[in-house]
């Protein structure tokens, strides 16, 4: 919207330009999102407590847990509103890649809150059931797969690029569409799952995005792109502002979600984000780097698949307990260094993945 205003401004003054750059208007984005989440924040907390929308805390999980129980939660629609306000004022309208992806994000931040709000005001512990909430979340990944695809233009915008090699991609055709759809979901529910203990979710989730803003930027830039060996992506850019306000959202967020924390984000925060991370990835054809520098994701995500995998088949766990961090803390890390730990991780992991700039 802004964006627009400072357009027509720049009929009337040379120096409104400054705000057509894309970098500005990144680096706005994290400031405007990071101060409506600073400033709607406490509000925020207060009114989650005062209506008792509070946590509960799983009976099997470790003992240490039990004291979060009753801290606010769904904190997550901080993080959506922040996100969305932010991306309104200083992205480009016109882009279809913006409604898309904030599209996604919200939609799955609605199946979130639904999941949230059955577990608590219908004081329904199971929330929304599996089936229905994969349903759901296969829906919306399925729109947003086909939009993507039928609009796409250019050959690379459904290829598939490998990192670190010059000349390995794959054009993936009509499978874009499952493709997509497994990202989107998957990352929606790697995150989820990894959303379990005090900030532990949410600054991997910025560095991600952040790292991933690169990458749209390189790719929208055809100069650059041509450089560093990637496809030049028209439109892409503009992805940089939208990673600037998940940034500016999610480091606002951790404000409060630090530990100890005063507010949880719950399934509307945890799933939107994810989505939006997948959806980033798949509109800069950056799958495997997703991979890369979310691999505390990933690794959440396989504890889960294969404690239960090994229970089923062997009746034996292979860790204490899954996802992965309430393995580190029943072996007697404290809390706040598994999450230290694994933040640390995650900054090596999307330096390395950004080294596949150069490196090909």
């Amino acid at each position: 919207m802004l964006l627009q205003l400072t357009q027509y401004l720049t009929t009337l003054h040379s120096g409104f330009g400054v705000f057509q750059y894309l970098t500005l208007r990144a680096i706005l984005g994290v400031l405007t999102a990071l101060a409506i989440a600073l400033l709607i924040g406490p509000l925020m907390i207060r009114r989650l407590s005062r209506y008792q929308i509070r946590q509960t805390v799983r009976s099997d999980g470790p003992q240490s847990h039990h004291i979060k129980s009753g801290t606010p939660t769904m904190g997550g629609t901080l993080l959506l509103v922040a996100i969305i306000v932010a991306t309104l004022l200083w992205a480009d309208l016109s882009n279809r890649y913006i409604w898309i992806i904030l599209s996604v994000t919200l939609a799955f931040g609605a199946i979130g809150f639904y999941d949230d709000y059955k577990k608590i005001a219908l004081k329904d512990p199971s929330g929304l059931a599996a089936r229905y909430k994969f349903f759901w979340q296969s829906l919306v990944g399925l729109v947003a797969a086909f939009a993507l695809y039928l609009t796409s233009s250019l050959p690379a915008e459904t290829t598939l690029i490998f990192p670190f090699f010059k000349d390995l991609n794959w054009q993936l055709g009509l499978l874009f569409i499952p493709w997509a759809l497994l990202v989107i979901v998957g990352a929606s529910n790697a995150v989820n799952l990894t959303d379990g203990l005090d900030g532990l979710a949410i600054l991997p989730t910025v560095l991600v995005a952040g790292g991933l803003g690169v990458f749209a930027y390189v790719s929208g830039h055809a100069v650059i792109a041509e450089y560093l060996l990637l496809p030049h992506l028209p439109g892409v850019g503009e992805m940089v502002v939208f990673c600037g306000a998940l940034i500016g959202a999610g480091l606002g967020f951790l404000w409060f979600n630090a530990y100890p924390a005063q507010v949880f984000m719950g399934d509307v925060g945890a799933l939107a984000l994810g989505a939006a991370l997948g959806t980033l990835a798949i509109i800069t054809r950056q799958e495997v780097i997703l991979v890369i520098m979310g691999g505390i994701f990933v690794l959440e995500t396989l504890s889960v698949i294969l404690q239960v995998g090994s229970f089923k088949l062997t009746g034996r766990r292979i860790f204490r307990m899954a996802p992965l961090h309430h393995h580190f803390e029943l072996k007697g890390w404290p809390e706040p260094r598994v999450i230290v730990r694994f933040w640390i991780i995650t900054v090596i992991l999307v330096l390395i993945a950004l080294a596949s700039l150069k490196i090909r």
